[in-house]
């Protein structure tokens, strides 16, 4: 199943689940602000099941993540894996590269049904990694891990965020993530938000480059090539193949059905306490899993209308020809400027005939 297969009005095709936001690292980006102690109020291993029972209403092979901070801080991890798997959920997990995700630990996912283990990397070497995650020897735990996975018959995706201090480190990443025989590297453009506040983004021209770049590791490597909260990167592509055959970039009715997924249409987000949200980095919740229903209350309420209504972007993603395909960081703008349907501020690009404000408008100006 691929995001173009799924009805994202009915169902998202990425359900995360923040199992918990204990985590023994102290990562330089982290949205969760993760601290080594289990909050009080997380859901229950009961309170769990029902919700994983609940996703199953979205339909069949339903992709449930469970994120963190670290899901195997909960001693149940894998027992809720397992879980959603019996219930015919495809289930995957981001733990943490830490002293718990041992061999032992990754063959007892392997065998309760994990469908794909996602590591993050974030620098090619011990030294920049360890610095952004926190914790001298994150990088090698993560990259035995790595190894561990493979071993186990686990698929490997590798997460990686780009911002000023690790855009530089790409090449080597990319590297890495072919010599671990990943299948997908997921390249996560940072969101202001925890404390990924304290860090600088890379200026949208840099951004831009970065996806033009990922493009061509896309044509040439053995793995996928994925964006997270960077949907321009599907503009970037759309431009290059019309480009190489000549051809105009297409209008907005020539567009067609979108490919990728945005927070709230083909995406959502349930916290460690239960609150649902479009995303985790756009942490406007609308109900909780403990009194309604997660299919509910990602089909029913407004805010999940409105982010999946592409004519009710704002400001330059409103104007632009390609917001059917792409829409922009409704996370980052909400995190910029309060208002989820307001322009990416990473984006460069300047739709035809618009003459508002552009990114870089204020420095130049300045």
């Amino acid at each position: 199943m691929t995001p173009s297969d799924v009805d994202t009005a009915e169902r998202p095709f990425v359900l995360v689940w923040e199992m918990t936001r204990a985590c023994e690292l102290a990562c330089d980006h982290c949205r969760a602000d993760a601290t080594p102690e289990r909050h009080p109020g997380e859901l229950s291993t009961e309170e769990a099941k029902a919700f994983l029972d609940d996703a199953r209403r979205f339909g069949d092979d339903q992709l449930v993540v469970l994120s963190g901070g670290d899901p195997l801080a909960r001693a149940d991890a894998t027992e809720l894996v397992e879980y959603g798997t019996e219930r015919g959920l495809r289930v995957t997990m981001t733990p943490s590269g830490t002293t718990r995700l041992n061999e032992a630990a990754l063959d007892g996912l392997a065998d309760a049904g994990l469908r794909r283990l996602a590591l993050s990397v974030d620098g090619g070497s011990a030294a920049t990694h360890d610095a952004f995650r926190g914790e001298p020897g994150s990088f090698d735990a993560t990259v035995e891990a790595a190894r561990a996975a493979r071993r186990a018959g686990l698929p490997l995706q590798v997460n990686t965020t780009v911002c000023a201090r690790t855009v530089d480190e790409l090449p080597r990443i990319r590297e890495l993530v072919e010599d671990l025989d990943a299948v997908l590297w997921s390249v996560f453009f940072l969101v202001p938000v925890g404390r990924g506040r304290a860090l600088d983004a890379v200026p949208p021209a840099r951004a831009e480059r970065v996806t033009e770049w990922l493009l061509d590791v896309s044509d040439e490597a053995s793995f996928g090539v994925k964006t997270t909260e960077a949907p321009h990167y599907r503009r970037v592509a759309l431009q290059s193949r019309r480009a190489d055959a000549g051809t105009a970039a297409p209008s907005a009715d020539a567009i067609g059905r979108r490919g990728g997924i945005t927070a709230g249409d083909g995406f959502a987000f349930v916290s460690h306490v239960g609150d649902v949200y479009p995303s985790g980095f756009l942490p406007e919740s609308v109900g909780n899993v403990r009194t309604e229903s997660v299919v509910d209350l990602y089909r029913e309420r407004e805010l999940f209308e409105r982010l999946r209504d592409p004519d009710a972007l704002e400001g330059k993603c409103g104007a632009c020809e390609f917001r059917r395909v792409c829409g922009g960081s409704r996370s980052r703008a909400y995190a910029t400027t309060g208002n989820p349907l307001a322009s990416d501020p990473l984006c460069p690009y300047e739709p035809a005939g618009y003459d508002g404000p552009l990114p870089g408008d204020q420095e130049r100006a300045e």
